[in-house]
């Protein structure tokens, strides 16, 4: 039978065979991760905050600190730090929201009036459609209600479980090493470790760096609307340095609402300029901010990262977006070790974070 075929035939035939394989078997672990979504978004999210926090764990152990109090702590940390952003970023959302929504409907007349575009018009009435969207609300109040606290209560129950996990991944960070030779003893055990550690290294040089990127470019527009006077400048700043996680499309939604709100507060004059200041921020990110730090740990093409960021909006929404590109940065950790095996540069760190300590 194989005298029929040509070798490039056979070939061919081959490679489908994997790429069938391979695409069968991503495609039931995408299906068990959507069955399992409950249990598998606390683990995505405390892997984000072990490798963003990772390093202040290990400060801690590196002063004494018994491993279990450290983690105790960094979570802690991470608690006031997320709850004390989060009250600042809806204190000024709440502050200026009126503020924003109203340049926003003006926005939309002045695109009308103007281009000529009556689609323009979605945008300024949108307070109105909010406004008639709360008084329908009162029918159905009840349902509402009860919905509102479904979700309200599955988020709570997803963050309390991801912090748990956290600080098990923190306090048993060490182990992990042990954990890949028992799954799977001998050569293979250390091939898992090595990629499940380039994985990691990867996603934490993604989680900082994004992080800094991020900070950086909220304080540099925030300025920016305040030298310009625009309306909710330091809400508007706190919705660039929350979109940031979202690379590409969130600076640009951002930018967008910035430059909206200025346009119809301040004229076009100011519009422009608000432009001008967000153009520049999104350069310094891209040509300075992204290479030097980002690119230190994985390199990833802006086409690969906004179809990942695509597919995750379609697996599970906000959500998705939020979590594709460091999955997706992890997978190029582990493409990246089966290119260049840790093997070949030496011997590995113990553990899988930066913590140098050992179980007190």
């Amino acid at each position: 039978m194989n005298s029929l075929l040509p070798e490039t035939a056979r070939r061919t035939a081959a490679w489908c065979v994997v790429v069938l394989l391979v695409t069968g078997v991503a495609a039931v672990g995408v299906w068990l991760c959507i069955v399992f979504q409950s249990a598998v978004t606390p683990v995505l999210l405390a892997l984000l905050g072990t490798a963003l926090l990772g390093p202040v764990h290990g400060w801690l152990v590196r002063r004494k600190v018994n491993r279990a109090l450290a983690s105790a702590l960094t979570c802690v940390a991470l608690v006031a730090v997320v709850g004390g952003t989060g009250y600042v970023v809806v204190a000024a959302l709440i502050d200026t929201g009126d503020q924003i929504v109203s340049s926003l409907s003006d926005a939309g007349d002045w695109i009308k009036e103007h281009f000529g575009i009556d689609q323009a018009a979605d945008l300024g009435s949108a307070a109105d459609s909010a406004k008639s969207l709360i008084s329908k609300w009162g029918a159905s109040a009840f349902s509402g209600v009860i919905a509102g606290i479904s979700i309200l209560a599955s988020l709570l129950a997803t963050s309390v479980l991801a912090l748990l996990l956290m600080f098990f991944f923190l306090k048993d960070s060490d182990r992990a090493a042990g954990l890949a030779q028992t799954i799977a003893p001998g050569r293979l055990g250390e091939t898992l470790e090595a990629m499940g550690r380039r994985a990691f290294e990867a996603v934490e040089g993604f989680m900082r760096g994004t992080t800094i990127i991020a900070l950086i470019d909220a304080v540099c527009i925030t300025v920016g609307l305040l030298i310009l006077r625009v309306p909710g400048a330091v809400g508007l700043g706190a919705l660039v340095f929350v979109t940031a996680y979202i690379p590409y499309l969130g600076a640009t939604l951002s930018g967008a609402v910035a430059v909206l709100v200025a346009l119809a507060d301040r004229g076009w004059v100011i519009g422009l300029w608000t432009l001008g200041v967000i153009l520049a921020v999104q350069q310094l990110e891209g040509n300075v901010l992204q290479p030097m730090i980002q690119s230190r740990h994985v390199q990833m093409h802006p086409a690969m990262v906004m179809l990942a960021i695509t597919m995750g909006a379609s697996v599970a929404g906000i959500l998705g977006m939020l979590l594709a590109v460091p999955v997706l940065a992890a997978a190029f950790g582990i493409i990246g070790e089966l290119r260049n095996p840790y093997g070949s540069e030496g011997p590995a760190p113990a553990e899988l974070s930066s913590d140098p300590g050992s179980d007190s």
